[in-house]
């Protein structure tokens, strides 16, 4: 792969991606767990894939319902820092979504807009492919993506944050069917410059998408209280498919 097409591993493999993002709320994320599991009435026997779970934040919480968890990310630098929670039935490991798995699994959850990061969407399509074929019989997935139709309510270009005493200007744009942040800064003696892409995928191409990789809508929500998904003022795009 060229390195355009590998930003995400050496972006979120620094420990810059995880001062920049530290802010944010676990609470959403509790929420939307304790909402899901509980609306698909997953059993506490089953067995969950938390799919790009980073530093394992989904995954611990899914554990503390009482569920069996597996995360996998292809971050080292993630999997390390989530390995520090793993116990009997928490486990964690360096995974390339495109890469088919070992297991299948009774449900398997890709969170926070953690999909569409691929050129191709061959790729993309690839990856719903083994979400498909890592599913148990009668097992069920959940795509939690961003409304990229509201994307623009809320869309500022240049942005300043300063954590830890770095300043990290983010310059964001919408070009070539995805959404990209420019993210430069200094620390440690030296100027840095990352990118973050994710493609611009609304509701037509994801059921493009889940068709190619037979995959059958069940539920679509716009936010983490499972609100109906309304495409004017939802700010996620949540699918439940099988």
């Amino acid at each position: 792969m060229t390195a355009q097409k590998d930003w995400f591993t050496s972006w979120f493999n620094t420990p810059y991606y995880h001062i920049l993002y530290k802010h944010r709320d676990d609470s959403d994320a509790k929420v939307f767990m304790q909402n899901i599991t509980k609306f698909l009435a997953i059993k506490r026997e089953a067995h969950l894939l938390d799919l790009a779970c980073g530093k394992g934040r989904h995954s611990v919480f899914l554990n503390s319902l009482g569920y069996q968890v597996t995360g996998v990310d292809l971050s080292e630098n993630s999997i390390s820092f989530a390995q520090k929670f793993a116990n009997k039935t928490l486990q964690f490991n360096v995974h390339d979504m495109r890469d088919s798995f070992a297991n299948t699994y009774d449900a398997i959850f890709n969170l926070f807009t953690s999909f569409g990061y691929f050129e191709e969407d061959a790729e993309d399509i690839k990856v719903l492919k083994n979400i498909k074929n890592g599913l148990q019989k009668n097992g069920i997935a959940v795509i939690d993506f961003l409304n990229v139709a509201t994307l623009k309510n809320d869309f500022t270009e240049n942005e300043l944050q300063t954590i830890d005493g770095i300043e990290f200007r983010i310059y964001k744009k919408i070009e070539n069917g995805f959404i990209i942040k420019e993210i430069s800064f200094e620390a440690d003696g030296e100027s840095h410059m990352y990118v973050e892409k994710v493609k611009h995928i609304g509701v037509e191409k994801f059921e493009t998408y889940f068709k190619e990789a037979g995959l059958k809508i069940q539920h679509t929500f716009g936010d983490y209280q499972l609100s109906p998904f309304n495409e004017q003022t939802s700010n996620r795009l949540i699918y439940v498919v099988s």
